[in-house]
């Protein structure tokens, strides 16, 4: 802290001075009172208010030391506001140990290497955006880095492109967590990234997971369907929306709107979000398959595919992207690139848009939803 005051913010220690010394009186703190209710980011729509209670609070924190190999000595920076869960994860977690907690208060790629450098960092957990950023980085280096143990990629899918090269740079050291604020993870441990390529991992101990089709039956492995979990960090409701929270947990089991499969092992496959698929002439199109095509030009860093209505097919695929420094590629070769190379006729996009950058929520994450509505807005 250097002092300087921040429009907005009070100064931890000047809300410390100004505490009364005297224990309240008559106060007792209970493992199902609120602890806090977190908006949702609203990549997918409105944000909704999700209460945690202390119980979850704390079953995040002890689970989290145990799936991330933590320990007192560990050092974990958190770049960016906490005013997500992810930042609770790490910063509680690190509490319950009584490790070092390292918060910058927004990303910088240099100053996230120059602080792992120089902290001797262990523990970092990223959104893809930011990750994408360090790699890019001409400060990059793996020697600067190597004082990491877990780099965990979180928010949204870390394309297979970005994965496999920040394997390469930093073996060993990738973490992808797969979670929902309403409560449910799995977790991708770094020893496992190997011999399940593709995988966001399996649901952790006191979880369970299944996959559902339409009209809520499970489904057998390898087939595509709901995501559907339980387990000790499930909210306990939306703030005063109780159809909503009818909607989302039924008989215990919370329905997360994401599409996934999981192989023989119990390990699971994200397909993409249920409100992100695509319909082009009666077939399902996941934009993350065309994402993961699109990344693997060398002059794209980013891909967000979304549908618009189609008047023959229902719906078509249309691309944005972010591309390198000094890159020369025009949106039509960019289309013609990816339709070269799509599996199959339906997920040919009809339109690339070059952007500058996405926009982004508070905690890194692409507005998908933002990008399709500036498009629209611009092209009818």
């Amino acid at each position: 802290m250097d002092g300087a005051k921040t429009p907005g913010y009070r100064d931890y220690h000047a809300l410390t001075d100004a505490a009364d010394d005297a224990d309240p009186q008559g106060i007792e703190i209970h493992e199902d009172d609120i602890y806090n209710i977190m908006y949702s980011s609203g990549t997918t729509g409105d944000p909704k208010g999700i209460v945690i209670s202390h119980k979850i609070r704390i079953a995040y924190a002890t689970l989290s030391a145990s799936i991330f190999r933590m320990t007192p000595e560990s050092v974990m920076l958190h770049s960016g506001a906490l005013v997500f869960n992810g930042a609770f994860i790490t910063l509680l977690t690190s509490m319950f140990l009584g490790s070092t907690f390292i918060l910058h208060p927004q990303f910088d790629t240099e100053a996230f290497i120059e602080t792992v450098r120089s902290e001797k960092v262990t523990h970092v957990m990223m959104v893809p955006s930011q990750v994408v950023g360090v790699l890019h980085s001409p400060n990059f280096s793996a020697e600067a880095l190597s004082t990491l143990e877990m780099i965990c990629s979180v928010g949204a899918p870390l394309h297979k492109e970005h994965k496999e090269e920040l394997i390469r740079r930093l073996p060993n050291r990738l973490y992808e967590l797969y979670g929902l604020t309403e409560g449910f993870m799995t977790i991708l441990d770094r020893n496992d990234y190997e011999k399940k390529t593709g995988s966001v991992g399996a649901p952790t101990a006191f979880f369970d997971l299944r996959i559902e089709d339409d009209r809520r039956r499970p489904v057998p492995a390898g087939q595509v369907g709901e995501i559907v979990g339980k387990g000790p960090i499930q909210m306990v409701e939306y703030y005063k929306r109780p159809e909503m929270t009818r909607q989302a947990i039924v008989n215990g089991w919370l329905y997360t709107g994401d599409m996934g499969y999981v192989d023989e092992e119990g390990f699971l496959y994200l397909v993409d979000r249920k409100k992100d698929m695509i319909i082009s002439g009666g077939v399902n199109v996941y934009p993350k398959d065309i994402e993961e095509i699109i990344v693997q030009h060398p002059d794209v860093i980013e891909a967000a595919v979304f549908g618009i209505d189609d008047e023959k097919w229902g719906e078509t695929p249309i691309a944005a992207v972010t591309l390198a420094k000094n890159a020369t590629l025009t949106a039509e070769a960019l289309v013609k690139w990816t339709n070269e190379r799509v599996g199959a006729k339906f997920q040919r996009i009809r339109q690339a848009v070059l952007l500058d950058d996405f926009p982004r929520n508070a905690a890194g994450k692409t507005l998908k939803r933002t990008i399709r509505d500036d498009f629209m807005a611009k092209n009818t």
